[in-house]
């Protein structure tokens, strides 16, 4: 083929000029994910090698070596990995991580500051552009495995919004980063600083770091005394920079809260501590060993399709996968580590993995010692836990829905607002029961889009003037989440916008229904108007026994989806069947008074209609739903106005 010179993509740029100009908070980054990048390379090609032996091509010695060239003022990131092809350098460096690419650059958009933060280089998976920081220019050869050493690429970018690529001859498979440094990066060169980088970043890699060392060295004589007035001998030697040993095979005690760290980092991509670290190994009919970490914040991907989820899953220390998704449910994907297994088969293939009962014990065995952190770190300090459920809380939740198993222990993990907290405090399930009145049988709650139209929401007003809490659920996850906890504690969850509720006292109740039967009496006539006036918009009209100032709400049936569930459903372009809601309305409002005193005297005034009308479109502006037509709704509000 001959040279071609590409525009990288409109996102790519941005995140180039970003690089380029903003991100100097910490440069040393750059080694570390190209590091890693090369690891990953090794890891896959192992991978590989385990069906199609012929890829290693009679080599079995991995590593990773670093060249520094003084004269040249080049830095070179070599691997005997698996490679890649024509196809694969343009789709993942010209176009690499797109959708993490406009994730993050969306989020710096909405965030400036974010532009100076390394950590999240490689949460976002755009590693390989970190080289821009430390290079005015970067070169990269490549040949994937198992291809002739003619199919070699060539590419190189100064950053500048293009690219050139061309076909080249390359003897050994595998990927040579060559990094063109700037004037003010070439402490890079230097031996001290690439084997101080390696050590604190990239230590726990499992494949060789090399470099080659120079040394002076006297000569000696045949006594083996050094030999005066002779000049030094310039030696070079292949020194191995990390200690390559795997972290989860060593004791607890033989390993410090900084080698934890460091080794999170690595399989992280991140750059803070985590904040939950987990090691452990199981013995009995399954035998594996395990580093979990919980980090300190939510990737900023976190609910994004793309979002890379899954432990590292090694067999007898021999990479298997980064991206296991059957070692831990999906509302613990924002957990990471590794998972080493003494039983799995070393052929396995990643499609049979989700089959394989011994995965599943793995996974149980982890998902327990994971709930039993975050229970103690619940149970010893309150404020600690509500940092990390302010993180990761909304994927908890889902866990509430779809492990079954979990159920009654996830439920206690999950924390709600409400009407007795202020502002965005929280409260628990079992913070709430504690605290019920002794008359009250359930556990009452009000799901919507926020937390200010939760709490104007008319259906509280029964509640607040019983005194009693309603949780306010304004994530759209806690629509199900309710729905798989059903019961906690042996109370039952209700929503107050489902059914009719009944919250008095036998005493109170006798005289509730009382004042319901004079009333019915009295605005029964109007109360059959309004039904046959709407009938085509709501199942039913009824007096409410939860409104105490509004003059009306809308309420679902008790097995119907709520207003909520509905626009959700919609959001999520689901088909939704047609429910009609029951208005209910407050006998007690003037506004009956009037348009009972109306109907009385004139059945077929047009007023009327339009009374119900605007009856019912300020019961869905209420819960935060359309109304059909906002013109004629403003323009007979303006009319009212004006004969007021």
């Amino acid at each position: 083929m001959t040279t071609q010179t590409l525009e990288f993509k409109a996102e790519i740029k941005q995140l180039l000029d970003l690089m380029i100009h903003s991100i100097y908070t910490n440069r040393d980054i750059f080694l570390r994910e190209l590091i890693s990048n090369a690891s990953d390379a090794i890891d896959k090609l192992r991978f590989a090698a385990l069906t199609q032996p012929d890829v290693l091509e009679n080599e079995s010695a991995f590593k990773i070596k670093l060249i520094a060239n003084r004269s040249a003022k080049t830095l070179t990131i070599s691997d005997n990995g698996i490679g890649m092809t024509l196809d694969e350098v343009t789709d993942q460096i010209g176009t690499i991580a797109k959708s993490g690419t406009r994730a993050f650059l969306e989020e710096v958009k909405k965030h400036p500051d974010l532009g100076s933060r390394p950590e999240l280089i490689g949460q976002f998976g755009v590693g390989f552009y970190a080289a821009f920081m430390a290079a005015h220019t970067v070169i990269l050869r490549t040949r994937k495995a198992g291809v002739p050493a003619t199919q070699g690429v060539l590419w190189q970018s100064q950053g500048d919004g293009q690219y050139r690529v061309e076909a080249t001859e390359k003897a050994q498979y595998g990927t040579d980063v060559i990094l063109q440094l700037k004037d003010d990066c070439l402490e890079y060169l230097e031996e001290y600083k690439l084997r101080e980088l390696v050590k604190k970043y990239s230590d726990f890699v499992e494949h060789p770091i090399t470099m080659d060392v120079t040394r002076e060295e006297m000569p000696l004589d045949a006594e083996g005394k050094e030999i005066k007035d002779a000049k030094p001998v310039i030696k070079i030697s292949e020194e191995t920079l990390n200690s390559r040993k795997a972290i989860w095979t060593r004791s607890k005690s033989d390993i410090s809260a900084e080698e934890y760290n460091e080794f999170y980092k690595h399989v992280a991509k991140d750059w803070v501590n985590p904040r939950i670290t987990i090691h452990f190994s199981a013995e009995g009919s399954s035998e594996f060993k395990a580093i979990l970490f919980v980090p300190e914040h939510a990737p900023l991907d976190l609910f994004m399709p793309e979002h890379k989820t899954g432990l590292q899953l090694y067999i007898k220390r021999v990479f298997i996968s980064d991206q296991c998704l059957e070692l831990l449910p999906d509302y613990l994907r924002f957990v990471r580590g590794v998972v080493d297994s003494s039983d799995l088969p070393l052929n396995i293939s990643r499609e049979t993995l989700q089959d394989n009962p011994l995965l599943a014990r793995i996974r149980k065995n982890l998902v327990k010692k994971l709930l039993d952190q975050i229970e103690k770190l619940q149970q010893e300090d309150r404020d600690k836990y509500l940092a990390f459920y302010r993180e990761f809380g909304r994927v908890l939740k889902e866990g509430a829905h779809s492990d079954f198993d979990n159920k009654e222990r996830l439920a206690r993990l999950l924390y709600f607002k409400s009407t007795q907290s202020n502002g965005e405090q929280l409260r628990s399930l079992s913070e709430y029961v504690s605290a019920m009145p002794a008359a009250q049988k359930e556990i009452y709650y009000l799901t919507g889009e926020s937390l200010e139209q939760l709490r104007h929401s008319p259906h509280l007003e029964a509640f607040a003037q019983k005194g009693y809490e309603v949780l306010l659920m304004d994530e759209f996850v806690d629509e199900w989440v309710v729905e798989g906890i059903g019961k906690f504690q042996d109370k039952l969850l209700r929503s107050i916008a489902k059914g009719d509720v009944e919250i008095e006292s036998p005493e109170e109740k006798v005289q509730k229904d009382q004042q319901r039967e004079e009333k019915t009496k009295s605005f029964g006539d109007l109360i059959s108007y309004l039904k046959e006036t709407l009938k085509s918009e709501v199942k039913d009209v009824r007096l409410s026994s939860r409104l105490t100032q509004s003059a009306c709400c809308l309420v679902a049936d008790a097995y119907d989806p709520t207003a909520n569930m509905e626009r959700i459903l919609q959001a999520m372009k689901q088909p939704v069947p047609e429910f009609k809601r029951i208005l209910e309305i407050n006998a007690e409002h003037p506004v009956y008074e009037k348009m009972n005193r109306l109907f009385q005297t004139d059945k077929n005034s047009p007023l009327l209609n339009d009374y119900a009308r605007l009856l019912l479109d300020q019961a869905l502006l209420t819960e935060g739903s359309k109304i059909k037509d906002p013109l004629w709704f403003t323009q007979k509000i303006s009319a009212l106005m004006a004969l007021g």
